[in-house]
C-alpha cells in the first residue's frame, strides 16, 4: 500500500517552488513597469502560494483539524484568485 503522506508533501513542494517562481517572475515584471495591474498579480500569485503552504503546515506540523487546513486552503486560495482577477481590470 501506498503511503498517501510523502505524495502529498511532494506535491505541496513542487507548488511551493512553482507557486514562488510564478510570483518571483510577476514582481521582477512590476519592478520594471511599475504597473499596478502587475504589483496585484504578484499579490495574487504569493497568496495563492502561501495559502497551499499554511494548509501543509497547520495539517502536518500543528496537528489541527484537517478541515480547519481545508478552510485556511480554500479561503486563500479564494483570496489570492480574486486579487488575481482584479489585477486583470486595473487600469
Amino acid at each position: 500500500m501506498v503511503q498517501i503522506t510523502p505524495v502529498i508533501v511532494a506535491l505541496k513542494t513542487v507548488s511551493l517552488v512553482l507557486g514562488g517562481a510564478v510570483t518571483y517572475f510577476a514582481y521582477r515584471a512590476y519592478r520594471r513597469t511599475r504597473a499596478p495591474a502587475l504589483r496585484a498579480l504578484t499579490v495574487g500569485f504569493a497568496v495563492v502560494t502561501v495559502g497551499g503552504m499554511a494548509a501543509g503546515v497547520l495539517d502536518r506540523f500543528l496537528a489541527v483539524d484537517p478541515g480547519y487546513a481545508i478552510v485556511v486552503d480554500s479561503g486563500l486560495t479564494a483570496l489570492g484568485f480574486a486579487i488575481i482577477v482584479y489585477s486583470l481590470y486595473v487600469e
